[in-house]
Formats: C-alpha cells, structure tokens, sequence
C-alpha cells in the first residue's frame, strides 16, 4: 500500500502542485488521509527544504503579486491628466510677467515657417524650456520659442515650433500651449502647417486655406479634450461644425487676391495622421476618397483645444510636397523638401500672415 501512495498517489501530487490552489489543496489532503508523508518529506528534500504548503504560499503571492501588475498598467502607462486651470494659468502669468504685449492674436508656426518671428517689432522670446510646465520641441524646423511682438502693428503672440504626438506627447499636450494663449488673452488664431498634396490640383509651394479636417486619431478615441473636462476652458462636448472660422476665410480670399497670388491658393479639407512615417499608397488613396486634399500631422489638435476655448480659428496649409500615390513611382517624401518648399514661399506666407493679421484685429 505504502509503494502504491508513493508511485501513484505522489506521482499525482507532483503533477498537481503546478496546478490552481484548489488542486494544490486536493492534493495535500490525498497525501495525509494515504499516510504519505513520506512523499511529502521526499518532496521537500527534492524542493530544497519547501513543503508543497510553503510552495502553495508562495504560488498565491505570486498570484496576488502578478494581479497587482495586471491592474498596474491602466494608471502607469496611461497619459497623465491634462493640465488644470491653474497648473496652465503658471505658465501663463510666467509670460504676462515678463512681456508688454498683450495680445488678442495668436499664431503657431509650421515646419520652416518659423522665421516669420523675425519680422516682428519690438520682440520678446521666451525659450519652451525656461517656461514652466511647458512641452520642448524635438523636430528640425521647430526652434522652441514662444515670440511675442508687433506684427504689421499688431500685438501677437507666436509658437515658433510646435509639439507632435509622433514626438511622444499625448495629444492634449501638444496643444497645451493653445491654452496657454487662451490665459494670455488671445481670442482668435492662425494656424499654419506644412502638408502634402493629396489633390491632384495642388502643386508644391501652393497654399490651402483649410475648411475643414478629418481627425483620424479621433476616430481611436485619441482627443486632445480626453480625461476630465475643465469647464474654466469649455463645454464637454464642443461643436466642430464650424472650426474654421467662416468669415475669417472670406477675408483669406480677399487678401490672396489683393496680393495676386489666388491662381496657387485653394481651399480644402485637411486630414490629420499620426506619423512620424509618410503615408503609403494604399493610405494615400483611402484618404481621397475620404475627401482629404493635404494631410500631415498635426494642426487638428490645436483647432480642437481653440475651439473648445471659444477662440475663432484661420488655418493654412503650405503644400510641400505631391503626395505619391502611384505604387510603381520611386519618388519618395523626405522632412528636407518640406523644408526647402516652405523657405521657398516664406516671404508670401508672412505677407498673409501678416495681413490676416491685420484684418482679425479690426
């Protein structure tokens, strides 16, 4: 009997102390009532001393230990909170304590298009790193300023480089800074970017005036405006019908054409992904047909956070390069023909910059 418990019975409890607790408990209880503590005893010598009860505790730690990791990753890896009002009313009585001007406009800078800070008057920079709370740009084209000055006469206040989530920041803190503006007392905004062409109609160095956007990263659920609303900024639930101020665009046709350049300037729809990599062919040619003329990868957040703060909204898009959309072509986009486009045609974006302006502060 005693041979039959050690080659059955304790081959079976071997097998069962790799088993669910309840099994373990099984095979603890077979043990004693067959008179097997021998086994027991030869399983300890072979575990170094442990009995299937210490190894019973420690699979049950390890369980607890493995569950408290399992709950882990919802609060660890997720996104901090947004900022609050008063974490963001920091940075923006850091700038107001330090500048004269007081603007009502506000304006974020593209990729190249950064070096319409220079034509300002009377200018005060403040680098993102000595601004309290403030994200860092990481991208060529992107100095990292925030620029206050006169533009055209006008008191504006300039993001000379902006924040992508490709750069690893959650969306709400890419467009932080246009909160930023909205406690300085801006109340309206140019946004301008860099894009490729999707229209076929585009050309490099042409300019789109953007009617509307499709937020691909918003069909994920991945908004700048996720978390807890703070209602010192806006409503819950803002309304995007309207994101581009209607009027505001009306004045952009004007102005391209009291400066002859409306043959190279069109309106669209802009589409947002999420990068850093260019697109493929295959995504290229879904997002025609979705109705998109110029894409990239940013712009869409900020407009949202505007928006949300009440603030009136114009946006451009230079086109830098033609989007490929043919796969048997070798062409392919590169940051350094973005650049080279937007230094091209800067001299006519800060004209209508400037003389958008101008007109907002009317």
């Amino acid at each position: 009997m005693e041979s039959l418990v050690g080659s059955q019975r304790g081959r079976g409890c071997a097998l069962r102390a790799h088993s669910p607790p309840a099994d373990l408990a099984m095979a603890l209880l077979d043990l004693w009532s067959a008179g097997g503590a021998a086994v027991l005893q030869s399983q300890q010598r072979r575990d170094g001393g442990r009995t299937l009860t210490d190894r019973y505790r420690r699979t049950t730690q390890r369980g607890r230990y493995r569950r408290q990791l399992d709950r882990q990753p919802a609060a660890a890896t997720m996104a901090a909170e947004p900022f609050d009002y008063n974490t963001i009313s920091i940075s923006a009585n850091y700038l107001l304590e330090r500048t004269k001007h007081r603007p009502a406009i506000g304006i974020v800078c593209g990729s190249g298009l950064g070096s319409l800070v220079d034509h300002l008057k009377e200018r005060e920079a403040f680098p993102y790193e000595k601004i309290p709370n403030f994200p860092v740009s990481t991208v060529a084209g992107h100095d990292g300023q925030v620029v206050f000055g006169l533009l055209n006469g006008v008191p504006v206040m300039c993001m000379k480089g902006r924040f992508h989530s490709y750069e690893g920041y959650p969306l709400w803190k890419t467009a932080m800074p246009i909160r930023v503006m909205k406690l300085v007392g801006v109340n309206s905004v140019i946004v301008t970017n860099a894009a490729g062409g999707i229209n076929d109609k585009y050309h490099v160095g042409d300019v789109m005036l953007i009617k509307d956007h499709i937020n691909i990263p918003g069909f994920a659920g991945n908004s700048p405006l996720v978390g807890k609303n703070d209602e010192n900024f806006g409503p819950r639930f803002p309304g995007m019908s309207n994101a581009y101020d209607k009027q505001l665009r009306q004045e952009a046709k004007n102005v391209v054409k009291e400066m002859g350049i409306e043959e190279s300037v069109h309106e669209g729809v802009y589409v947002m992904l999420g990068g850093p990599s260019y697109e493929t062919v295959a995504e290229l040619r879904l997002l025609r047909l979705l109705g998109a003329d110029a894409v990239g990868m940013s712009t869409v957040a900020e407009v949202v956070v505007a928006r949300h703060c009440g603030m009136r909204v114009f946006a451009f898009s230079l086109v830098t390069n033609k989007c490929i959309m043919e796969w048997d072509s070798d062409e392919e986009a590169n940051h350094e023909e973005v650049i080279a486009a937007a230094n091209a045609r800067k001299h006519h974006l800060q004209e209508l910059v400037g003389r958008m302006a101008a007109r907002m502060a009317q």
